[in-house]
């Protein structure tokens, strides 16, 4: 698309002008096919389809990507993705196109009061303060007359019509029915939009209104409803892409004859500068396109005439009545309330207009040069302070605008009203404490919080305060060591006028601070919203820590602390809030670090109180005590999308770490606060932090350890192992290695006891493999100096840990329980019976063989013998498994067997020929038995014969018949689907066969006969055959 961004055509008459040099080139090549219509799932259909996958994706990037970012981002973009991100692009909530559309809000079929202004309106002028003509609002109580509605009356009455967007720009025309006064009249009406915003709106009726008028309306909510019968087009840059130069010619020409009289003089004079090789139009590439949406610069905000909200306020000033015209400013911060509750952008942007051009109003200079005072209407506008953030927004507007002395007499105002503000919150509490704390929930908030509003009227009066009060220094701009610089150095400066000189605005500043960080506030929606919250709160707390604390700044900290914990659900610290408040971690970690030095137990319970994180802990309360006062809302419960909640639980965390560093060697302190944490934090990695954190300041490397926080780490890694246990944790491992090695610094009896509750702690492979693995190891013993009684304690605890875990779990942890148990004789004897009696039933033969193993290396050859054999039941290789985990321990079975003596071999030859399938291993295990004698491991009390052992005989007869069986059910499977690829393989494979065969007294008879059968039976293989008769005959 081009990457230029022209304006809307202006309104008749046509006046075309040099338009602005192309912001990026329209240099790309457009892509052909055919585009797809407007596709199912659009408001109107009758039928709801499910959405595409390119719709939702198109959704998602038209209202949050500038198309000029897609195409950076993307080399070529199909036709029908730009169709389906143009067609997405275009507002689709009715409420934003009423709000623009009138000081009330409120969409077609809803009922209840309108916001923002009275029941009824007067009946010659409307709510903005133009008189009613047709292009503006109308008269009626019922709100008839507004643009909204009227747009809404056009639109159902078919007056809207020649309707085309091309690319982000929308066109048609709206006709107004004849009237007894007026005839009838068509005004074309054109709009701009991006980012699913009206970004520009012109009209042909001529209306001047804050707002837009009724034609722009119809236009916009017909392309809401009626989506499917909108002509859709590409923007008109694309289309001169795909145009050759005589096309391109063609259009200009016809173009040109079409409105020869108004664009004929602007045609020429572009052709003249397109002509002249110096000419700045020359210089850049590209051509702007004003249907090609925003540029990536472009801000993204609903359209709004700030001329005409100027002329608003202008016209309220010199306007000589008051009461007429007081509606009128009411709508309009009504509406910028409005907007600020959208977090729309605008609302702030209203705002700053009005208060500039009320401080641009030539009488206010006036009023102050002479004392005298402001008439009504100036009074009015300067009194709309009922609101904290636009009272603050007044301030700045002071400040910015060359009036310091007015803007810090406005603040203290300010804060005045907060103070009584709060102790009538104060009142109300006490006469409902009882029933709220036996509740111990409230619905009561406030909607509307201080600290990450868009206004940021904490950060503004903090900022006033303290500019009058910061110490002017040349070196200011320095660096410290650490190549940051300075902080600022702040002086008490008087309040003018306070009688007793007794309050100073620094002291303020920090007190506004408080009052604002410590509102209990509800967690806003959205993730900008609540990231907002996290980031502002932290721009405070950091300006705070900017200030050194003095006798003053003290004193007020902990009045200010002091109510915040007594101002029950009206204060973030109260013993009672709603459960969706925004925490006060980071808040309460500020005034637990300032109080720490002048008021400790004030700073613990600052500190504990603010532990808690209502939002994972407490249940939704059904109803609520009291009734809603100024600035607070009672708010029914919620399920709430907390994004913010991994940050938030880090806080949490980094708050308890503090005080646990701080509590260090006070028992009393560090159980209070390990309390706290065990009841409040619900996340086991974060628990897990805090206690390595706790061990790391409790085990100095240059000191002896701290006894008491040792207990502490310790507390906090048994919760860890308690809320793990069950729950799948990546890092659990780590864990179980951390609580044995904090144990063994704590000591013997920690270690006893993790031993003795292992079942609460840890699952039977943990308690064994590592838990007991590691407290019998020979550096524990080291490390905790133990005499032998305390070794004998600490190992029978160890060995009936594995016992218990063995018969929990016998598959995982028989082996490490018989490896624990090996220096009691009993316990030893007792784990193998738990192998023997659990081997028929859950163990697999990997595992019996492991053990088996282990039992022969520890020299229990007729153990080891009887487990192997036990093992041999569970497995079963079949024919063509010739590479098998299991061959090994198969044939090392066989070889242990060999090796007892005949009685053994004879006893696991059955075992053998019923489990293994497989030719080649069965042959590879007779070739073994016939090499050496059998019974060469020597056991006592037997006495060996030294003779080999003979393939006629028992038991290697039945090992031999079993081999040879194998290799002709092999030979048949593999004959099946052989290919002449496999044939050497396969006469390879016959030989080894023969081998076999020869080893029985009429073996060269039995393969003579079975190399007939093959011929037979597969003669149809004849150049297998043929191989088969050179080799074999």
């Amino acid at each position: 698309m081009a990457e230029g961004r022209g304006e809307l055509l202006p309104r008749p008459p046509l006046h075309l002008s040099l338009p602005p040099a192309s912001k990026r080139p329209c240099l790309r090549p457009a892509p052909r096919g055919p585009g797809p219509g407007p596709g199912p799932g659009f408001p109107n259909s009758r039928f709801r389809c499910p959405e595409s996958l390119l719709d939702c994706a198109a959704k998602a990037v038209a209202e949050k990507w500038a198309f000029e970012r897609v195409e950076e981002r993307f080399e070529r973009i199909p036709e029908p993705v730009q169709r389906r991100i143009v067609y997405w692009s275009f507002p689709r909530n009715e409420r934003e196109i009423c709000m623009y559309s009138s000081f009330q809000c409120r969409v077609a079929g809803e009922e209840g009061p309108v916001v923002g202004s009275s029941s009824s309106v007067g009946s010659g002028t409307v709510p903005g303060g133009v008189t009613n003509t047709p292009g503006s609002a109308g008269t009626g109580g019922t709100g008839d007359g507004l643009p909204f509605r009227r747009g809404i009356r056009l639109l159902e009455t078919g007056c809207v019509d020649n309707v085309l967007q091309v690319g982000f720009h929308l066109s048609g025309t709206v006709t107004e029915p004849a009237t007894q006064s007026e005839p009838e009249t068509t005004h074309k009406v054109a709009i701009s939009f991006d980012r699913c915003k009206i970004t520009s709106v012109t009209c042909g009726c001529g209306n001047r209104d804050i707002f837009y008028c009724a034609h722009v309306v119809a236009l916009s909510l017909y392309r809401i409803r009626k989506p499917e019968q909108v002509k859709l087009r590409l923007p008109i840059s694309e289309t001169l892409f795909q145009m050759n130069r005589d096309q391109l010619q063609k259009l200009v020409q016809y173009l040109i004859t079409a409105h020869h009289t108004e664009v004929l003089p602007t045609a020429q004079k572009l052709a003249d500068e397109i002509l002249s090789s110096n000419s700045e139009i020359n210089q850049v590439h590209g051509a702007p396109d004003p249907t090609a949406g925003a540029s990536i610069d472009d801000e993204n905000c609903w359209h709004l005439d700030e001329e005409q909200v100027r002329e608003q306020v202008k016209q309220f000033l010199s306007q000589g009545g008051y009461y007429g015209s007081g509606k009128q400013l009411n709508s309009m911060f009504a509406k910028v309330r409005e907007m600020l509750r959208m977090r729309d952008s605008n609302g702030a942007r209203m705002l700053t207009l009005i208060t500039e051009q009320f401080m641009a109003d030539p009488r206010l200079s006036l009023w102050r040069q002479q004392g005298t005072g402001m008439t009504d209407k100036c009074r009015q506008l300067w009194d709309e302070l009922d609101h904290v953030p636009t009272a603050c927004a007044r301030v700045d507007a002071l400040r910015s605008h060359g009036y310091p002395r007015e803007a810090l007499r406005l603040a203290v105002a300010i804060i005045n009203t907060l103070r009584l503000q709060q102790q009538r919150q104060l009142d109300i509490y006490k006469h409902q404490k009882k029933e709220l704390l036996q509740r111990g929930m409230t619905n009561t908030t406030n909607l509307e919080g201080w600290v990450g509003h868009p206004l940021d009227p904490i950060g503004c009066l903090f900022a006033t305060l303290t500019e009058t009060c910061r110490v002017e220094d040349d070196n200011t701009m320095d660096t410290g060591d650490s190549g940051e610089p300075k902080p600022p150095v702040y002086q008490h400066v008087p309040v003018w006028g306070c009688p007793d000189g007794g309050e100073s605005y620094l002291a303020l500043a920090l007190e506004v601070a408080l009052m604002g960080m410590g509102q209990q506030r509800l967690m806003p929606e959205g993730l900008y919203a609540q990231d907002k919250v996290c980031r502002n709160e932290e721009q405070i707390v950091a300006k705070l820590q900017e200030m050194e604390l003095d006798d003053i700044l003290v004193q007020t900290l902990r009045k200010q602390a002091i109510l915040l914990l007594e101002g029950g659900p009206f204060r973030g610290l109260g013993a009672v809030i709603h459960r969706e408040s925004v925490p006060m971690h980071t808040f309460a970690k500020y005034l637990f670090t300032a109080r720490l030095p002048h008021d400790t137990d004030l700073a613990y319970k600052l500190g504990l109180r603010a532990m808690r994180l209502p939002v994972l802990e407490s249940t939704a309360p059904s109803g609520d005590v009291g009734h809603p006062h100024h600035g607070i809302s009672i708010v029914p419960s919620r399920y709430p999308r907390w994004f913010t909640l991994g940050h938030l639980e880090s806080q949490q965390c980094e708050l308890a770490s503090t005080m646990l560093t701080a509590a260090k060697g006070d028992m009393l302190r560090l159980r209070t606060v390990l309390e706290a944490i065990q009841k409040h934090i619900h996340s086991s990695s974060l628990i897990f932090k805090l206690a390595q954190d706790a061990f790391k300041i409790a085990t100095p490397a240059d000191n002896p350890p701290d006894i008491t926080l040792l207990n502490v780490a310790l507390e906090l890694g048994l919760q860890v192992m308690r809320m793990t246990l069950s729950t799948l944790n990546w890092r659990r491992r780590e864990m179980v290695r951390w609580l044995v090695t904090c144990a063994t610094e704590v000591g013997l009896r920690a270690l006893v006891s993790i031993l003795q509750s292992w079942y609460t702690l840890f699952t039977p492979t943990e308690a064994t493999s590592i838990v007991a693995a590691t407290v019998m190891s020979h550096n524990t013993i080291l490390r905790l100096s133990l005499d032998y009684p305390q070794r004998e304690e600490l190992a029978s605890c160890a060995r009936t840990l594995a016992l218990q875990c063995a018969m929990k779990d016998p598959q995982n942890c028989a082996l490490s329980a018989l490896t624990l148990c090996e220096k009691d004789h009993i316990a030893f004897e007792t784990a193998y019976q738990i192998v023997i009696d659990a081997a028929s039933t859950g163990m697999t033969y990997s595992q019996l063989f492991t053990i088996a193993r282990y039992m022969e290396h520890r020299g229990y050859p007729l153990r080891a013998f009887k487990l192997a054999s036990l093992a041999m039941t569970h497995l079963n290789l079949a024919y063509n498994q010739d590479t098998h985990p299991a061959i090994n321990d198969v044939l090392w079975a066989c070889a242990l067997s060999h090796s007892l003596g005949k009685n053994e071999l004879a006893a696991i030859i059955p075992l053998v020929v019923k489990s293994v399938h497989c030719a080649t291993v069965l042959s590879d295990i007779l070739r073994r038995c016939t090499m050496t004698a059998p019974g060469l491991a020597g056991i006592p009390g037997r006495r060996n014969s030294g003779k080999l052992m003979s393939t006629d005989k028992a038991p290697l007869r039945q090992l031999l018949d079993a081999t040879i069986s194998a290799y002709i059910n092999t030979t048949h499977s593999r004959l099946t689907h052989i290919s002449p690829r496999h044939y050497g393989e396969f006469i390879e494979f016959l030989s080894k066969a023969r081998e076999t065969f020869l080893l029985a007294q009429d073996g060269h008879i039995q393969f003579a006969q079975f190399i007939d059968n093959l011929k037979q039976i597969y003669k149809g293989k004849k150049k297998l055959m043929m191989l088969v008769r050179e080799r074999f005959g």
